[in-house]
């Protein structure tokens, strides 16, 4: 096997740091156009940043969680893969910087962070007054925002650094380090981005909860992860090393996994609505009456239909899930509807009636090049397989046939 891995390259080829350059330009030109949002309308630069920060924390801490997976579980459809989903990891220190803004737009974001005077609805102010002694604070908002990054961070740190010992000899079986901390890391992913995403995104509306929310947040991120996974081994696909290694079995794995993860949406976004329409709370219907109303229904039915319905359709078929080319146009969908998905979630908080502004089409494109970059970069960095990992022959020995 030495031999081999002597003979065969597996950096990423010349087009990744190709990318890498044209998303930086991107992200730069798109962040100047953002600035002068943020200056002359403040609120729309928020709400958007919002929206499109936690798209792309999503496809970070997604690729975190389906790389603990694969170390559970084994298999050659994470090893070709393994990677990319850790580059996308340790984009990590990159999305801690750019939460900094989201500090500043504490005010213009969050109504419990508002005075209280200021808020006419009496029951909810009556609310506010007793969770903003204990839970909904500036404070305890950035404490525990630090804590969860810290948590992160350490989880990232630890995957790599075992990984990275597995691109030099002798080969490594650290198979039972990833198992150790992937066991109670998913534990504590589940953990965190639950509460991550109530005091990120649900306490925009203080007045209203739900128990499943969290599990919504986490089963887009890891949907997100795995689709842009596979839009990036599509790039990769068409440059040695990985026109050697990604193999149809792997691709049709990608694709199962895709539809698994339709379908826990689909299933936790179904019964969010269930519960809360038998209850018929007013208290918990407010949340959908927001987004049935003013021409958010449309967008709703459009999740219904291309978030899930046709997805589900055309990923129930064993040729498409086996054919990369036609594979990443709908991950490439799968893509937009996740930050569709996003936008019908928060942005109904700050507008009766569907809008689009301006800073909603420039923000992700802003944020998304800059990460895109560091990403690339990140890519650029290791072997796209651990040569020396005990189970790299998974993937290296069918390329050497």
């Amino acid at each position: 096997m030495s031999a081999a891995h002597n003979n065969f390259d597996l950096m990423a080829p010349p087009v990744a740091k190709t990318i890498r350059q044209r998303s930086l330009l991107v992200g730069a030109v798109f962040s100047v156009v953002a600035g002068m949002i943020a200056w002359k309308w403040p609120d729309q630069f928020f709400h958007a940043y919002l929206i499109s920060y936690m798209d792309w924390l999503g496809i970070a801490l997604g690729s975190m969680a389906i790389l603990m997976l694969r170390h559970l579980t084994g298999g050659g459809w994470g090893m070709v893969i393994r990677r990319i989903l850790g580059a996308a990891m340790r984009t990590l220190p990159l999305l801690a910087l750019l939460f900094l803004p989201i500090l500043f737009g504490i005010p213009r974001l969050y109504i419990w962070a508002r005075p209280l005077d200021s808020i006419q609805d009496k029951l909810l102010r009556e609310h506010l007054e007793q969770i903003t002694k204990t839970y909904l604070t500036t404070n305890g908002f950035i404490v525990r925002a630090v804590i969860y990054f810290a948590i992160w961070g350490a989880v990232a740190f630890f995957l790599t650094k075992w990984s990275a010992e597995q691109d030099h000899p002798p080969i490594r079986d650290n198979s039972s380090r990833f198992k150790a901390l992937s066991g109670p890391g998913l534990i504590l992913y589940g953990f965190t981005i639950s509460f991550a995403a109530i005091d990120w995104v649900m306490s925009i509306d203080p007045g209203w909860i739900s128990t499943i929310y969290g599990l919504l947040h986490l089963a887009g991120q890891v949907l997100s992860a795995i689709c842009f996974a596979v839009v990036v081994e599509r790039i990769l696909v068409r440059y040695k090393p990985m026109s050697e290694l990604l193999q149809p079995d792997f691709v049709h794995d990608h694709g199962k996994l895709m539809l698994t993860f339709i379908m826990v949406w689909a299933y936790f976004s179904f019964s969010q609505w269930l519960i809360i329409w038998a209850g018929n709370l007013p208290e918990e219907i407010t949340w959908y009456m927001k987004r049935l109303n003013g021409g958010w229904g449309y967008v709703g039915l459009f999740l219904v239909l291309f978030h899930f319905a046709v997805p589900f359709v055309l990923l129930l078929s064993r040729a498409f899930k086996r054919d990369v080319t036609r594979l990443v146009w709908l991950a490439v969908w799968l893509l937009v509807a996740h930050y569709v998905d996003l936008f019908w979630m928060i942005e109904p908080n700050f507008s009766k009636t569907f809008t689009v502004t301006l800073a909603d089409l420039v923000i992700p494109f802003a944020m998304g090049g800059l990460w895109m970059s560091y990403f690339f970069r990140n890519l650029n960095a290791m072997p796209l397989v651990p040569a020396y990992d005990a189970d790299a022959k998974q993937v290296l020995e069918p390329a050497h046939e």
